[in-house]
């Protein structure tokens, strides 16, 4: 058992680890934000060290470095964005009368820096995995974009929880993009999708053949996947889950106020109908949490 609770704890730990600093960071005065990206890209720089040396290595210790540098290259992107340092050419508030497909452009257009960013990253971490036994940080990194992009689909296209209080001051303009509504078409489609890739990871981890690698390396993507179903149905079912990041969030006055109920006083776009919006989600861009999160990632960073 201890082959598989190791990455299992593992990948938890860090998920809710990573998520806790990177909103804790982002609570702070913006004025540390030049250090905190400094240290981030830093971070960023040996996650891509990690990488090339662990790619030959099909160990069990080489699965968790490669995931650890592919979970860090993927906080670079989120602290990149929730810090303001890339984001997208819009900055402002969506106009309430702002419905159907010219919605959707504009939000695209809050994180279409970020989300270019992130392709490039993934680009560069699967030319140096290329035909290297370990490509663990190349599957994590793509694993965390996908919770992340489909999140933020989910809260475009409405959502019951949508956790705008986890938005920093600065971005506090993407709840504007979001819509409160029970569920949307695309949400059975992201959980159905995340539940049958967590499965047949979980399959390969279990194989009677599988290697130490494999077996550490499938169980964390696993979990990874699981941790996205889980992250879906956060945004559907009556329960309140920022609580386990409490630690690293803090209050906006808004929300701390007596009598506040967490919604903003700006005004907000009117809910959509699915009908407004014929796109097939994977030609969907990101429209930035965040990063789904990410993250729009309200939820985690990973």
């Amino acid at each position: 058992m201890t082959a598989f609770a190791t990455p299992i704890l593992a990948t938890l730990l860090l998920w809710w680890a990573s998520t806790g600093l990177i909103l804790y960071l982002d609570g702070l005065d913006r004025r540390t934000f030049v250090w905190s990206m400094a240290g981030a890209s830093v971070l960023l720089a040996l996650s891509v060290w990690g990488v090339v040396a662990s790619a030959g290595n099909a160990s069990a210790g080489g699965a968790y470095v490669a995931f650890a540098c592919g979970l860090t290259a993927w906080g670079w992107q989120l602290v990149s964005f929730y810090m303001g340092y890339v984001t997208g050419p819009r900055k402002t508030a969506c106009e309430p009368e702002l419905t159907g497909w010219p919605r959707f452009v504009e939000a695209v257009r809050t994180s279409l820096y970020h989300e270019l960013v992130v392709v490039l990253t993934a680009v560069i971490i699967a030319a140096l995995t290329w035909g290297q036994p370990n490509q663990i940080a190349l599957w994590t990194f793509v694993a965390l974009w996908w919770m992340h992009t489909s999140a933020k689909l989910n809260l475009f296209f409405g959502a019951a929880n949508l956790g705008e209080e986890l938005l920093p001051e600065h971005l506090r303009y993407l709840k504007t993009f979001m819509s409160r509504r029970p569920m949307n078409l695309l949400f059975p489609v992201s959980v159905t999708l995340s539940t049958i890739v967590a499965v047949l990871l979980a399959q390969k981890a279990l194989a009677l053949n599988a290697t130490p690698f494999e077996t550490a390396g499938f169980t964390m993507l696993a979990t990874l996947m699981a941790l996205a179903v889980a992250e879906h149905w956060f945004l559907v079912i009556p329960l309140h889950v920022n609580g386990l990041w409490q630690f690293g969030v803090k209050p906006h006055a808004e929300d701390a106020a007596p009598g506040a109920t967490g919604a903003s006083d700006e005004p907000s776009a009117p809910a959509v109908s699915d009908s407004d919006f014929a796109i097939p989600a994977a030609e969907a861009a990101g429209l930035e949490n965040p990063m789904r999160r990410p993250s729009i990632r309200s939820r985690a960073v990973v």
